[in-house]
């Protein structure tokens, strides 16, 4: 195993950490769901923040945050490991 497809494979499971942690925004917070969203946003929170300074939310209400990082994250990656 190559140290670029680790590198790969590493940006893959945050993306879908990121994933998982927007989908619990969509459940009612308490008990379990809350623990686990709250684990997540300390791994997720300070890439997320670099792009919610940048991008406002879209008519006061929806985030394309998460969409935006996600994308740089995917192609900044691909396109890192391409160079070498």
């Amino acid at each position: 195993m190559s140290w670029q497809s680790i590198i790969v494979s590493l940006s893959d499971a945050y993306s879908l950490v990121i994933v998982i942690y927007v989908l619990l925004s969509w459940f009612p917070m308490g008990g379990i769901i809350q623990q686990v969203r709250d684990a997540l946003g300390v791994i997720c929170e300070p890439y997320l923040k670099l792009f919610k300074r940048i991008i406002p939310p879209i008519g006061g209400m929806v985030d394309i945050t998460p969409i935006i990082a996600l994308l740089v994250l995917q192609f900044g990656v691909r396109f890192i490991v391409s160079l070498f």
